[in-house]
């Protein structure tokens, strides 16, 4: 055995953990010893493993999954470092999406809902039947803005074949989507020529869930809301104040509920409205 290796004691001192840590740490696969004795099983690490160590400890506090320590762990220099700062923005944001959820239900539990549903002005439109080229996804709340992006981009640039574009694209939600449920959601994207849309879904293969269907004529009971709105959970907010003022009007959904964004998203501000959250309605 080699001279400069040091005792799980003598390490764990250096290193300022606890031998118990050093196991579990070997364990998960975050920092093995540098040697094992054959016979007795004991655990031999060298001074250099002191640094990795600690810095396993300190992400370890701050909740980051063993598969990211591993890959923070792993880098070197700047790279760990963005590493790390791109860890800890999902953090932030996903903090900052919990403190807004936490605001948003205790105003539905100190029976705020009228004040919340106030702010939204309910309307109502009547629109034709549409041909729509469709993508579809099983996605969680967390991946859903990124999809949505792509997916309306892909189909608008697809409807350059099937016509162009003749009305604002939307997302129908077949089935609620959260952290816990992933739909599906479908994204459609109005087009002028039907046999061309046939035509470009016939040659898309099964690479992804594309379609083309016929949506029918419908009215839609709709709020309008800003692109700040449209996070979660704001934008739950907004589906309650349609699904609320359906009640007291006698109506009921005729359908899935679905969001229609008529505006450029990159360029509106957050204050900007970009989107209508839309039932089709019928009378009950």
């Amino acid at each position: 055995m080699h001279e400069d290796l040091l005792t799980i004691g003598a390490f764990a001192a250096r290193a300022r953990l606890s031998a118990k840590a050093l196991r579990l740490y070997d364990r998960l696969g975050l920092l093995a010893p540098a040697y094992v004795d054959g016979a007795s099983g004991y655990r031999y690490y060298r001074a250099a493993q002191v640094e990795r160590a600690r810095l396993v400890a300190l992400l370890r506090q701050l909740d980051m999954p063993l598969a990211r320590i591993a890959e923070v762990a792993g880098a070197e220099g700047t790279e760990a470092a963005r590493l790390l700062g791109a860890y800890w923005a999902d953090v932030e944001a996903r903090v900052a999406g919990q403190r807004t959820l936490a605001e948003y239900l205790r105003g539905r539990l100190s029976g705020r809902s009228d004040e919340m549903y106030g702010k939204f002005a309910v309307e109502t439109v009547d629109v034709p039947a549409r041909v729509v080229i469709t993508e579809s996804r099983h996605t969680l709340a967390d991946e859903l803005p990124a999809w949505i992006g792509a997916a309306l981009g892909r189909l608008e640039a697809a409807a350059q074949e099937c016509g162009g574009v003749v009305a604002a694209p939307f997302v129908v939600y077949h089935a609620e989507v959260s952290m816990e449920s992933d739909g599906p959601a479908q994204a459609c994207v109005p087009v002028a020529d039907e046999a061309a849309a046939r035509a470009w879904a016939g040659r898309q293969g099964r690479g992804r869930e594309t379609g083309v269907r016929v949506e029918p004529a419908a009215r839609l009971a709709y709020v309008r809301i800003t692109k700040a709105q449209v996070a979660h959970p704001q934008i739950l907010a907004a589906f309650e104040a349609v699904e609320e003022w359906l009640g007291r009007e006698g109506l009921e959904p005729a359908g899935p509920c679905r969001e229609i964004y008529f505006a450029d998203w990159a360029a509106a501000g957050p204050e900007d409205p970009v989107c209508d959250v839309a039932f089709p309605v019928r009378a009950r």
